[in-house]
């Protein structure tokens, strides 16, 4: 059944940061920043990854992590989206979930408050990058397990974080379970961000034939990382929308037509061209043109 003509469209906000090591002072600016997109309008908000804090010493992170029951940032937060009568997209925040474990979590809440749906981010980002920057994301976060659709009054959201957009396969699955729009709320390095940013969220968009909607951290943060910025919207068919610079605390903006999502999939439906296949490693020791 096709949506309203009043559903069939909305506004985005996503609010780039550069999340430093205190709390109070992060959710202040969180706060400023959403709301500014919603008085320019928007109606779903995003803010990206690790919004809350960014650390990446062991030792503090542990200290400063609180478990979601009684956690003041989602208390925060859930106050703010009733306040604004918003849909609220908490990109990340570190969340307690036993001893010594941390879960990179994803909050989405409704205009009344309530969480609406949960995400935790599934792919650990454990690399070692030229010029010596290393990172292992798994020493201080439990990978989810699930992936997660929650439903907006537009359309069906698909929930990602950061690492996993490297992940098409994750992608695909949520478009297919119904997806229509993929949130991707991020903290990317400035030497990946240069290379691949734009050319994997254009790429997920096209393949999914989804609205990727990625609010991303910027800058120089206390912790000693530096993250590429660029938040940005992409249309299913890959055309970029609108997008925030690479260093600057903003908030960007993009009215959103669902029935691009629809256009795409007629245009071409590769979404139902999937076959069964088995990979198959060549016999190279003999020659198969050979003569008998």
């Amino acid at each position: 059944m096709p949506a309203p003509a009043d559903m069939a469209s909305f506004r985005v906000g996503l609010v780039q940061m550069c999340t430093g090591r205190d709390v109070a002072r992060n959710l202040a600016e969180l706060s400023r920043l959403v709301r500014e997109a919603a008085a320019a309008g928007a109606q779903y908000i995003q803010t990206p990854e690790v919004s809350v804090l960014m650390e990446r010493d062991r030792a503090r992170l542990l200290v400063e992590t609180r478990p979601e029951e009684g956690n003041p940032a989602v208390a925060h937060c859930r106050a703010l989206a009733r306040e604004l009568g918003v849909w609220l997209h908490l990109g990340s925040m570190g969340v307690l979930v036993g001893p010594d474990k941390i879960a990179n979590r994803s909050f989405l809440f409704s205009p009344e408050g309530r969480i609406a749906a949960r995400y935790d981010k599934i792919h650990m980002f454990d690399v070692e990058l030229p010029g010596g920057e290393s990172y292992r994301e798994s020493r201080n976060f439990e990978p989810g397990d699930k992936a997660v659709l929650a439903g907006l009054p537009w359309g069906t959201l698909g929930m990602t974080v950061c690492y996993d957009m490297r992940f098409p396969a994750l992608y695909r699955a949520l478009a297919k379970a119904g997806a229509e729009l993929i949130a991707v709320p991020s903290a990317f390095t400035v030497p990946t961000g240069q290379a691949h940013w734009h050319a994997l969220l254009r790429a997920r968009a096209i393949e999914a034939q989804c609205f990727i909607l990625a609010a991303a951290q910027a800058g120089a943060h206390e912790s000693g990382r530096s993250t590429y910025g660029h938040s940005i919207v992409v249309s299913p068919w890959g055309e970029v929308l609108a997008e925030a610079d690479g260093v600057e605390t903003s908030v960007i903006l993009a009215n959103v037509e669902l029935k691009a999502v629809e256009e795409a999939r007629r245009r071409v439906p590769s979404l139902q061209h999937d076959r069964p296949f088995e990979v198959v490693r060549a016999d190279t020791a003999q020659d198969s043109d050979a003569e008998t």
